[in-house]
């Protein structure tokens, strides 16, 4: 599944799961960066190597919170 598909679904879920406004945009911001990073590619594609390369290089600009969950993978 393409990157942006993958951000539709997510998203749908977690509107549908009571995610504020702010929130959702929060992620919208994290998930555009990403799919900039890597190109909107087949999730499938990517692995946990790549995920913490852009968290070491681009990924300075991420928020702490971001950071641990992502680091958590």
């Amino acid at each position: 599944m393409l990157q942006s598909k993958a951000w539709a679904s997510f998203e749908a879920d977690k509107r549908i799961g009571g995610f504020s406004q702010q929130t959702l945009k929060a992620y919208l911001l994290q998930s555009l960066l990403l799919i900039d990073y890597f190109k909107d590619v087949e999730m499938e594609l990517l692995d946990t190597n790549q995920l913490k390369e852009y968290l070491a290089i681009p990924g300075k600009h991420l928020n702490r919170p971001v950071l641990h969950i992502v680091s958590a993978l």
